[in-house]
């Protein structure tokens, strides 16, 4: 199968189906580290073997986030400031804010969460049954659940939730005109905005309320926006596109699904496999040396850039034996799909529970479940911070 990622964009953005292309990983395979282009078009190394990774994203403070990316290649600082999103902060500010957020993820919070998700999935189903076959999984179900999860957390009103998806697709894709993902951008910032001034005027239950009530002697109305919009961005995009693609994967791996279906005891397993397998998250922000250092072999002069690919990193034989077999029985898969280090993901625990409730769900409700197009006419984002299907046609 040909590279189904457009050839113009940069290397860590390519894939092939779920894969990450042939030349993504071709990098991790070569002598030291390769030479690339951010988003933004600055100069910047490219690290793809999951030791290097753990090593530029295990040490903030030699390779950091601060001033390494702007939101645009027009460097306006207005744009560039992002207070309130924790990937672009570093300690102490990053320790502090992450210590305010943590309580929301925590085992004892998801448990008291736990019965709305699979409410909001028997709902999705219900109605997938009624409307019968076939259905986009993407839009009748993968995208709704973590929509709806995300937004109930943050207190966001049932009418303004399909506004969502049209700001937060755009916002995330480098395939499309930079002031279009700008105009996104600006669209859910100032949404956040308003959502911050009424939770500060009359403070819910919500994440928003607590915060308010807790933290708001020392959070800004930018910080509680920014908050919001990472959470928003972090918490929808990479679950829905990791439940469609899981769903995809499985569909097209029918020993896999055999397992999956019959064998409980694996569902642990067969999650975590798949984050890793699938690997959606392509980039994170980039991290600048602080002093002269060396990675992979490689001398990184202080200034340097360095962009991460998590893909290439997850299906490192190194890693995992086989990286490019979908193997759900593996004995508690190692991955990097949700970084690592003091910035990985906050919401990972929402995320795996969240998939662990909707996708035996799923198959258990549809145990006839099947693509109904071709496999090799299923259309995929391109040039997205998210890789993942735009429709996944099925039937049952």
């Amino acid at each position: 199968m040909a590279d189904t990622t457009n050839e113009g964009m940069p290397v860590f953005l390519r894939r092939t189906g779920l894969m990450p292309a042939a030349r993504l990983q071709a990098t991790r395979d070569a002598a030291g580290l390769e030479r690339t282009l951010t988003v933004f078009g600055q100069p910047a190394w490219l690290v793809s073997r999951a030791e290097d990774v753990r090593t530029v994203l295990g040490d903030p403070t030699v390779f950091t986030t601060s001033g390494s990316l702007p939101a645009s290649s027009s460097q306006d600082p207005d744009e560039g400031g992002m207070p309130g999103n924790l990937l672009f902060m570093h300690p102490p500010q990053h320790t502090m804010l992450r210590r305010m957020l943590t309580p929301a993820f925590t085992a004892q919070s998801l448990r008291r969460l736990e019965p709305r998700i699979r409410e909001i999935v028997d709902d999705r189903l219900r109605a997938m049954a009624a409307a019968g076959p076939p259905a986009d999984l993407v839009a009748a179900f993968s995208w709704e659940i973590p929509s709806q999860v995300i937004c109930e957390l943050l207190g966001i009103p049932p009418k303004d939730r399909a506004r969502f998806r049209s700001l937060i697709d755009p916002s995330f894709d480098f395939g499309i005109a930079e002031e279009e993902r700008r105009r996104a951008r600006r669209g859910l910032t100032e949404y956040m905005h308003a959502l911050v001034a009424q939770a500060r005027a009359t403070p819910d239950d919500d994440l928003f309320g607590v915060l308010v009530r807790e933290h708001a002697d020392v959070l800004s109305q930018d910080d509680f926006a920014g908050i919001g919009v990472t959470l928003m961005q972090a918490g929808h995009e990479t679950t829905a596109s990791m439940i469609a693609s899981s769903v995809l994967a499985l569909l097209t791996h029918p020993d896999q699904l055999e397992l999956f279906r019959n064998e409980p005891r694996l569902t642990r397993n067969a999650i975590e496999e798949l984050l890793r397998y699938l690997a959606v998250v392509q980039i994170i922000p980039p991290r600048r040396a602080s002093r002269d250092t060396i990675v992979g072999g490689q001398r990184v002069a202080a200034g340097d850039l360095l962009v991460v690919s998590l893909p290439a990193a997850s299906h490192d034989p190194d890693l995992v034996a086989e990286p490019d077999l979908l193997d759900i029985t593996r004995s508690a898969p190692s991955h990097i799909a949700f970084g690592h280090g003091i910035h990985h993901c906050l919401g990972a625990p929402l995320a795996r529970l969240e998939m662990t409730i909707a996708l035996p769900a799923l198959f258990r409700r549809f145990p006839d479940l099947a693509l109904a197009v071709k496999p090799e006419d299923v259309s995929y984002k391109t040039g997205t911070v998210v890789h993942g299907v735009k429709a996944l046609p099925v039937t049952w």
